[in-house]
């Protein structure tokens, strides 16, 4: 039963009151729309042409309503079911967290088509090289950083779902500027179990790190068994940050104090994070990135050393049953507002 479900995204459980507040707005509508129709017709009249509900039936198809939502926000919540009968056990596999940074420095086009756009592809094109690794399953998740940091996507093995929610991110998913790397070591910290096993954290950054503690984070991921891979993107000569306009899509430069903002690669900080932790640090500079180097050098040697060999167990998704359970209830909200009722007979 639901009760018995664990979450994998259970911070997600205020949207709860926006299902409320949308509901709240129908049902005042409804009342306004009542009064409106009242002091236009007699009784008589009302009766005679209007079609509208009963006040049962209004306060059922809101309830209706309101239980789609809030199924809606259960699945959004990824439930899921340990100890199933679809649990799986892997063997010598490993948790990749990717840690994106989508400051607007990452909107500097010496990348092509610009830092984020290429981060996103590279980021997808590993996932299926994980995907594709003969015998085992990786789990993925995703952290997006900028003067804060997020978790976007909890570690899952459905890397299309992953996909998903990758194609989602862009420099508003932080919500903040800046570029605190220290504090997005942590989130993506706390996404990883505590059982023992391969924990690998895959930053991909400009480096133009404003946080004073992430080399201290980067210790605090070496003592819990995380390696980080952090993968160097943009040119260490700096490229202007560009900025489109949603509305008319003309590009301009970022301008501080009256001059283009440039952005540099930020090397040194990224080697020495990485190197705390055992992991590795790759510089792509502005070139595609070697994704199998990033396999074959890193993340396999990094699986096949974990200490244990498997005991993971996978947790089977529920998310599909609150959505039929959703969409049932938007039915049954549908009929009952079809059959509001025929105009009566005078």
């Amino acid at each position: 039963m639901i009760w018995d479900w664990d979450y994998a995204d259970h911070d997600r459980a205020w949207l709860i009151w926006i299902a409320a507040a949308v509901v709240i707005v129908l049902g005042v509508l409804e009342l306004r729309g009542r009064d409106a129709m009242a002091s236009f017709l007699s009784p008589v009249m009302g009766r005679r042409l209007s079609t509208q509900a009963s006040l049962g039936r209004s306060i059922t198809r809101l309830a209706l309503v309101f239980g789609s939502l809030a199924l809606g926000v259960v699945a959004l919540m990824r439930p899921q079911k340990p100890n199933d009968n679809d649990t799986a056990d892997v063997v010598r596999a490993a948790d990749v967290m990717f840690v994106l940074d989508t400051s607007r420095s990452m909107l500097a086009e010496d990348a092509s088509p610009n830092r984020l756009a290429r981060a996103k592809a590279e980021i997808s094109d590993l996932v299926a090289r994980l995907e594709k690794d003969p015998g085992r399953i990786h789990r993925v998740g995703l952290v997006a950083f900028a003067g804060r940091a997020t978790k976007v996507c909890a570690l899952t093995p459905d890397h299309s779902f992953f996909n998903t929610i990758l194609g989602t991110v862009d420099t508003t998913t932080a919500g903040r500027g800046g570029t605190r790397i220290g504090e997005a070591i942590k989130v993506a910290m706390a996404g990883f179990p505590a059982s023992r096993g391969a924990k690998v954290m895959v930053m991909i950054t400009d480096g133009d790190d404003q946080d004073p503690y992430s080399e201290e984070a980067a210790k605090a991921a070496r003592d819990a068994g995380i390696r980080i891979v952090a993968v160097g993107l943009g040119s260490e000569t700096g490229a202007e940050i560009i900025l489109t306009d949603p509305k008319t899509n003309a590009k301009a430069p970022l301008m501080y104090e009256g001059k283009p903002v440039i952005s540099k690669l930020d090397r040194k900080s990224l080697e020495k994070i990485a190197l705390t932790t055992e992991g590795a640090y790759i510089p792509a500079g502005t070139s595609a990135v070697d994704l199998d180097s990033i396999m074959e050098s890193h993340i396999t040697p990094i699986v096949n050393a974990a200490e244990e060999e498997s005991t993971r167990e996978i947790p089977a998704e529920r998310f599909v049953w609150p959505i039929l359970g959703s969409l049932g209830l938007l039915l049954a909200a549908l009929w009952v507002g079809a059959g509001a009722g025929e105009r009566r007979a005078p």
